[in-house]
């Protein structure tokens, strides 16, 4: 009988395991926010350093930041802002567009605006306008 450091394992018939990530995917066509879609919004900006960077976007809107850039504003290692700018990529807060060798990233407004709209759908009993939010029947886009 072989000992145990010789023995061979018999393979697996299971397969590889598989690591599933979750995540939300592209919204509807619609504009139509979903409370999955909002929820994953809520949960990207539900950590300091996204909302960091989410905050960052914003105010440096229409011209972005290269992901450098927003590791040294944010005080963070790059590989760790990449992992965030792909969270809120992925919940659709953030978007990147290649420009030569980077890639600039900039706060994603509309999705920002759908993901407040959703929040605030039924104030006042679905008259958000009283409460001075747009309604969605009045069609009304501010930033």
């Amino acid at each position: 009988m072989p000992s145990p450091a010789t023995r061979r394992k018999k393979p697996s018939r299971r397969g590889p395991s598989l690591a599933v990530v979750a995540h939300v995917g592209p919204r509807p066509i619609t504009g139509d926010m979903s409370a999955h879609h909002a929820l994953a919004a809520l949960a990207a900006l539900g950590q300091t350093a996204r909302l960091e960077i989410f905050r960052l976007l914003m105010r440096r809107e229409p011209d972005g930041l290269p992901a450098g850039a927003i590791a040294g504003e944010i005080g963070c290692p790059q590989n760790t802002i990449s992992t965030h700018l792909a969270i809120l990529a992925r919940a659709g807060l953030v978007t990147g567009v290649r420009n030569g060798r980077s890639i600039i990233y900039r706060a994603h407004v509309e999705g920002m605006r759908e993901l407040i709209s959703f929040l605030v759908t039924d104030c006042c009993d679905g008259h958000a306008d009283l409460c001075g939010f747009p309604s969605k029947k009045a069609g009304s886009r501010r930033c």
